[in-house]
């Protein structure tokens, strides 16, 4: 194979209009990656509890993208029982999946080679607690799918693109796979931009029955891992994805229209990529500098600490935070503790006369 001449590397000849803007956000990102080496400031244990809430974020995302219902706190609450493996629901098992498999890429994404063999295994292991894909997971796909824009209730309000054909799958992910390996070794562009076209014409394959999306961005996170940006473990680009989920699909939709034509053009999916990488970036830069973790708590724990940062006296008592915010006990309790954790709440006396200032 003359991959030179491939299309999967005679796309990347971008358009000179986008050219200023991708190397722009690629050096901002660069300088990020490279301070995030140098630096001493961030303490094991601080890494150490950043990556547990990122894991958790990034699984809640990651899983609502595809219409999954759990929040963050239900998400952390099963994360902290895994090893019960008793999951009630096709939400908990997706999620439960999920979350040892994203804990697998963090831990030991050194020793994870991007290869066939690993991605149907990935396939595999996210799904292995789910009831409903028990037929194909770990295999390719052996019926037409389509990729679909889902609303957060599951339903499936558009169609993005239709795929590679069963019968074309193997053949494609191996193409892919070697190209992508080739790529990298030869270093004919950026890596960044070699990990966006990777993961633009894995999504274009959509090589599995379900699971594609997910499967996705676990691949996302090893790669930009195995590239030396090891921020992508302390800040969660799924729930960067999630929060741009309208332009997520737009920009796969665009860059799809002209798959496999002789015009083919990935800038539009090319540059929504980049954009997350330096909203992570930049992220990463507030963490350096101590002033920012908000982005670590999920909606109704920013809500709480919101709440009680406003009180006059920014002190609060359980049962108030219940009445005031319409939250069950157990959610206040759980945020709370997250809130305790980071220290960014001070526990007043004891008993029913609890009470909680904001630090």
């Amino acid at each position: 194979m003359n991959w030179r001449k491939f299309r999967l590397t005679t796309r990347l000849a971008l358009n000179p209009a986008i050219v200023e803007t991708t190397y722009s956000m690629i050096s901002e990102i660069d300088a990020v990656k490279t301070s995030w080496k140098l630096t001493g400031k961030l303490l094991p244990q601080t890494i150490e509890r950043l990556t547990h809430s990122v894991i958790v974020t990034s699984t809640g995302s990651s899983n609502r993208i595809e219409g999954n219902r759990l929040n963050d706190t239900e998400v952390e609450a099963l994360y902290k029982n895994l090893r019960i493996r008793k999951f009630r629901t096709r939400d908990e098992q997706e999620v439960a999946g999920y979350l040892e498999m994203l804990e697998l890429v963090f831990g030991r994404y050194r020793a994870i080679p991007v290869s066939e063999s690993s991605i149907l295994q990935l396939h595999r292991d996210m799904l292995k607690y789910s009831d409903k894909d028990a037929r194909h997971k770990g295999h390719y796909k052996f019926g037409p799918n389509r990729v679909e824009a889902k609303d957060r209730s599951g339903k499936v309000v558009g169609v993005i693109f239709d795929p590679t054909p069963p019968h074309l799958v193997q053949k494609e992910m191996q193409e892919l796979i070697e190209w992508y390996a080739w790529a990298w070794a030869e270093g004919i562009k950026h890596p960044l931009i070699l990990i966006a076209n990777f993961v633009f014409e894995y999504l274009a394959i959509h090589p599995f029955q379900d699971g594609n999306g997910r499967t996705s961005r676990l691949l996302t996170n090893l790669m930009l891992l195995q590239q030396g940006y090891d921020f992508a473990s302390v800040v969660s680009h799924e729930k960067l994805i999630e929060a741009n989920k309208a332009d997520y699909y737009l920009a796969l939709n665009k860059s799809q229209k002209k798959w496999k034509t002789r015009k083919e053009d990935i800038s539009d999916w090319l540059l929504f990529f980049l954009r997350i990488v330096q909203g992570q970036a930049r992220q990463a830069v507030k963490i350096l500098e101590g002033d920012h973790f908000e982005y670590l708590l999920s909606e109704k724990q920013l809500d709480l600490w919101r709440w009680a940062s406003a009180l006059p006296e920014r002190e609060f008592g359980r049962k108030t935070a219940m009445e005031a915010l319409g939250f069950p006990a157990r959610t206040v309790e759980s945020i709370i503790r997250k809130l305790l954790d980071l220290k960014k709440l001070e526990r007043l006396g004891e008993g029913r006369a609890t009470r909680y200032k904001v630090v």
